[in-house]
């Protein structure tokens, strides 16, 4: 599984991605609004940090403007991912440029029957939330599963299931269990996967004794 983190903080990104453990980054126009930057010039920024795809999300909800901001924003670096919504407009969007070569991300993605027609489209991700339906009384992570077993079904389809709108470590280990390809979480959920009590009380214990010996490894 590839981890992507959800947010435009340029800070966050800097740290997690000095750990090694980051594959690329996904932003949207909240996660802009929230940084208070730029918006091309955070997404520039963002590329340098990581190689890997960096999510930068048109704002507007036709066809013919989306792709004259995708045209803008996929010169802003290789490694830029063009986000489009899951609506018709969108979803031509997507085909046009993932044929021209541009990686694609279909997000706010609820069905199957979304995510099918994301394939089709050529997407390179879809971006199902699982948070949000699980927010209205849903089972977010059976979306999940769902599109999994079609992707499955076909394998001529390339496009990898983004589990997005994780709330939990318990979405990120279900989503991995299930097969989503990547999961793109909060810097806190990110570094929350690696929590454990009793990691905590046994590196004191080794610390504690380590200590009484005496000794200095360097």
């Amino acid at each position: 599984m590839k981890f992507f983190v959800d947010t435009a903080e340029l800070s966050d990104i800097k740290e997690l991605a000095s750990f090694g453990l980051l594959d690329g980054v996904t932003t949207n126009p909240s996660l802009i609004a929230k940084s208070g930057r730029d918006f091309k010039s955070t997404i520039a920024e963002i590329c340098a940090v990581v190689p890997g795809p960096v999510s930068a999300e048109v704002a507007a909800t036709d066809y013919e403007t989306m792709m004259r901001e995708a045209e803008v924003l996929r010169k802003i670096a290789k490694n830029v991912t063009i986000k489009v919504p899951l609506t018709l407009d969108g979803l031509k969007a997507c085909k046009a440029l993932s044929g021209d070569g541009t990686m694609v991300n279909v997000t706010l993605c609820f069905s199957a029957n979304q995510a099918l027609l994301a394939a089709k489209a050529g997407a390179t991700f879809v971006s199902p939330f699982i948070g949000r339906l699980d927010d209205i009384g849903l089972d977010g992570m059976e979306l999940i599963r769902e599109i999994r077993t079609i992707y499955d079904n076909y394998p001529d389809f390339n496009t990898d299931i983004l589990a997005a709108s994780i709330r939990t470590v318990n979405h990120v280990k279900d989503a991995a269990l299930i097969g989503a390809d990547v999961v793109t979480v909060p810097p806190a959920i990110l570094k929350a996967l690696v929590k454990h009590p009793l990691t905590d009380a046994g590196l004191a214990t080794f610390v504690a004794d380590w200590k009484k010996t005496g000794q200095s490894i360097v």
